[in-house]
């Protein structure tokens, strides 16, 4: 299916890695130019190199989306180079554990800096380019904030938040035509979750526990299958979508635990 992306300017926060490189690949084997924003300029500058090589285009701007200032500095680069922005990806974040019992205000804080708020910054500072071009966004979201975890108040918290900044934005966008949609993420394997399972005593164990768990053929999602629903929901086939929370997860959420595969 052509998707219609092809030099799209569209901004993935946090797309060095995991699921947002996944998302960043997509992007660009749709022929979409995909700007990463973030932290180090490493993995970005590796990943575009990458791409580069195979004749894929995309680029990068080294920002710590933690800090405010940084937010701005970025989108004022992108449009200043490009003139134009067509969607936004907020995908970065981490599940940092910051908890009720064992964190505390400057640890929530800090958290919510790195999880949330760049999520209204970096849309914040686009919005006049997403009017102009009649763009879509697509917020990366978690489980935590509907099934809870434990242990990370401030990660759920910030998914609480991105869920209903997507809804809150759909509405107050309707009249620019600009969509909103997240895509909810269970159980997806990336270098983030692989440091997460290697805290546990048995980390094989535990991962085992976890894949039976996921209905749909017990494995984990790939960042592959959320990059491709990412990628429709940017593009003009989901033209009349928007405000949905879609759970790209295998079943995870939704379906009852009592399943058992013959």
């Amino acid at each position: 299916m052509d998707l219609q992306l092809k030099d799209k300017v569209i901004i993935v926060s946090g797309g060095a890695k995991g699921i947002g490189e996944g998302i960043v690949r997509t992007l660009s084997e749709e022929g979409a130019m995909p700007i990463i924003i973030g932290r180090n300029e490493n993995n970005n500058k590796a990943l575009i190199d990458d791409l580069k090589k195979n004749n894929y285009q995309a680029d990068y701007v080294t920002a710590e989306l933690g800090k405010p200032e940084h937010c701005e500095m970025a989108i004022k680069k992108i449009a200043d180079q490009y003139r134009h922005i067509d969607g936004i990806v907020n995908n970065a974040g981490v599940n940092d554990g910051v908890g009720l019992e064992k964190g505390n205000y400057e640890l929530f804080i800090h958290s919510l800096h790195n999880n949330l708020i760049h999520y209204y910054l970096l849309v914040h500072h686009a919005l006049p380019y997403l009017i102009q071009s009649k763009g879509s966004i697509v917020n990366i979201s978690s489980k935590t904030a509907e099934t809870g975890q434990g242990g990370t108040s401030a990660y759920a918290a910030a998914n609480g938040g991105r869920n209903a900044l997507t809804r809150e934005w759909a509405v107050e966008l309707l009249k620019y035509g600009i969509r909103v949609n997240a895509v909810i993420v269970a159980e997806c394997y990336t270098p983030l979750y692989d440091n997460w399972i290697k805290t546990f005593v048995e980390p094989e164990k535990k991962l085992a526990s976890i894949v039976t768990k996921i209905p749909l053929e017990n494995r984990f999602t790939t960042k592959e299958e959320i990059a491709n629903m990412v990628a429709f929901l940017l593009s003009s086939k989901s033209s009349h979508t928007t405000g949905q929370l879609i759970h790209v997860d295998g079943g995870y959420v939704h379906l009852d635990r009592a399943i058992s595969i013959l």
